[in-house]
């Protein structure tokens, strides 16, 4: 089976290409490496093809698209803080974008497109835990984004004999996640600040709270929906099913790295919801997904990874 990762030297995008290659997949990547890094898959050099391009240019994503069974579709401009600032820039990566992928995967006759999508879709609706089935309300240009390309991928399963999955992710972390763009992550922030015995910087009042899941098991997840059968269409939550909020998340920190570093406090993010939890129901039932890596074991893993770049 051939399969097109797009994004494929992300953070998320490069763990999925390692455990193809290390299943012995044929394995392509699409990537313009405006936030993905060489470096990603320097590890697993020669064991993929490369097509360096941007998902904007319909004709680069035809070529990459011809000849794969599977497209795992993860590149995107993948903030909220990014796209209240750029919602134009946003969009045209992850709509235009997205949307030029059904289409050259459509004429290539691909068979099944993985699309990454996020929890952000949910907005802040105070029911908890949040089920597929639940309205949408995005409170950012970057979670109407991914609702948009949820609603392209279900239309092209519709009218096109092209199947589609649609996974709603919840706060990713792990090993190569960017810490130093404004635009970073909660997780690789803390982290490579308190390794410098710096205090952590909290938006808000630190009592927000994540379903914190750790990458591996976005990748578990991807490889399930691409061979899922009768999911063609369908939306599934990918998380842990746990809330903690940011303090309980920095005590936490604290104990792995052994300090005792107290945060500071900035104002909120435009754009940013309170509280997150998912419920996982529906990708156990339908795809076999189970948590792999659980959340705080997850952790222990990440704060090794960057203590052992800090060295």
């Amino acid at each position: 089976m051939k399969y097109l990762v797009t994004g494929g030297a992300g953070f998320i995008g490069s763990h999925i290409v390692t455990e193809l290659v290390a299943r012995g997949a044929d394995v392509r990547v699409l990537d313009d490496f405006s936030t993905g890094q060489r470096e990603n898959l320097a590890h697993v050099a020669g064991h993929f093809e490369l097509v360096e391009g941007d998902l904007r240019e319909l004709d680069t994503v035809r070529r990459a698209a011809q000849g794969v069974e599977v497209v795992l579709h993860q590149a995107a401009l993948s903030s909220v803080a990014r796209s209240v600032e750029d919602p134009v820039g946003t969009n045209a990566v992850n709509v235009t974008g997205t949307l030029n992928l059904l289409v050259a995967a459509r004429d290539a006759g691909v068979r099944r497109l993985v699309y990454a999508s996020s929890s952000s879709v949910y907005g802040d609706s105070p029911v908890m835990p949040k089920v597929e089935t639940m309205p949408v309300a995005p409170k950012s240009p970057y979670a109407v984004a991914k609702l948009t390309g949820e609603l392209y991928a279900r239309v092209f399963a519709q009218l096109y004999d092209l199947e589609t999955v649609s996974l709603r992710y919840f706060n990713v972390f792990g090993p190569r996640q960017d810490p130093m763009s404004q635009y970073s992550a909660v997780i690789p922030i803390f982290i490579t600040a308190m390794l410098r015995g710096e205090q952590p910087p909290v938006e808000d009042d630190g009592l927000q709270s994540r379903d914190f899941t750790y990458v591996a098991n976005n990748v578990h997840t991807n490889l399930l929906a691409a061979t899922a059968p009768g999911v063609s269409g369908e939306v599934f939550n990918v998380a842990c099913g746990k809330r903690v909020n940011l303090l309980e998340l920095i005590g936490l920190l604290n104990g792995i790295l052994g300090t005792d570093l107290q945060p500071t406090f900035k104002a909120p993010r435009p754009g940013d919801v309170k509280h997150s939890l998912a419920d996982v129901d529906k990708a156990q039932t339908l795809l076999g997904y189970e948590t792999v890596v659980d959340w705080e074991e997850g952790l222990r893993r990440t704060v090794e990874w960057y203590r052992e770049q800090a060295h």
